[in-house]
């Protein structure tokens, strides 16, 4: 079965509702055109931190979710430590499931802020 949540990320990407890489959705973010935002466990230490502190500060959801190269993968690009989603209706969508426990199927875990 395929994962729920990377599909909307791969749909959202399809439709340009996407950005992706470190100063892109930090850009995003301070533009407030970010509705949610997905770090990689497998990033760095001070690039989750960051994120959560920008996503405290700015009021937009950041979550933990999956790694870098399943991330990169739904949305068709190589190694992607940071997305952010812009269209309000997949951010929902996708907030949706994490906070309902759709898992990836590899045993991560993650959560909201």
């Amino acid at each position: 079965m395929q994962n729920k949540i990377l599909s909307m990320l791969g749909i959202a990407a399809r439709g340009r509702n996407l950005v992706s890489g470190e100063f892109m959705t930090e850009k995003t973010v301070k533009a407030h055109q970010a509705y949610v935002v997905l770090v990689a466990a497998d990033a760095s230490d001070n690039t989750k931190k960051m994120f959560c502190d920008m996503g405290a500060y700015h009021r937009v959801p950041v979550y933990i979710y999956g790694t870098k190269e399943g991330l990169a993968h739904a949305i068709g690009q190589e190694m992607r430590a940071s997305l952010a989603v812009t269209d309000e209706g997949i951010a929902k969508s996708i907030m949706r499931a994490l906070e309902t426990g759709t898992t990836d199927g590899t045993g991560n875990e993650y959560g909201g802020r």
